[in-house]
């Protein structure tokens, strides 16, 4: 007869993704995971196969978390262009806040450590990317069709290039001492949308 599992497999996933978050997927070892989430090797092996299979699942997770606030954020009643713009002061604020800073986004961190020789992690970043990217058009199409852009700005293009700023500033926060060149260039990126 199969053993009723002695612990929360979601919370184990929670915890297992704060970790990968501070640490980084390389310098996470399997046990480091088994110190951390405190379950026998041989259970996180059955419930969630080998290391990078709980890094996969804790990054859609991360993503899904994240996700639905910005859903939320951008999809709301009313003008457009003033939640786009909280979103991206959110990100500079965040990036430069002295405790989340340091961890930078789960999904930027993976394409600069793992994106490159990973293909699941790669498609995981590319899949969060266009999705954001996404939401962000969408709500700026909204803000032509409402009167709040300028009509010569295309939507498309100003979605992709806040979120490469957007992502910009995760790594610029995560690196740099000094907050006033994330909130600048964050500011200076929103002045195309006036």
């Amino acid at each position: 007869m199969a053993r009723t599992k002695e612990f929360d497999p979601d919370a184990a996933l929670r915890s297992a993704l704060e970790l990968f978050w501070r640490r980084g997927y390389e310098a996470t070892s399997m046990a480091d995971l088994v110190a951390h989430l405190g379950i026998g090797r041989a259970s996180l092996y059955a419930t969630f196969g080998s290391k990078h299979e709980l890094y996969l699942r804790a990054l859609d997770r991360y993503e899904q978390t994240g996700m639905e606030r910005i859903v939320r954020e951008l999809s709301g009643p009313g003008p457009a262009l003033p939640a786009v713009r909280a979103v991206v002061r959110r990100y500079a604020a965040e990036a430069t806040h002295a405790e989340l800073r340091l961890h930078g986004c789960l999904v930027t961190n993976t394409a600069s450590e793992l994106a490159a020789h990973d293909p699941a992690a790669a498609r995981r970043v590319e899949r969060n990317w266009d999705h954001l990217e996404a939401l962000l058009h969408s709500a700026l199409v909204r803000a032509g069709a409402q009167g709040e852009l300028p009509a010569d700005r295309d939507p498309l293009t100003l979605a992709r290039a806040l979120l490469v700023l957007m992502q910009g500033l995760r790594v610029v926060g995560k690196a740099s001492a000094d907050p006033a060149r994330v909130r600048d260039a964050a500011e200076q990126a929103l002045a195309l949308l006036d």
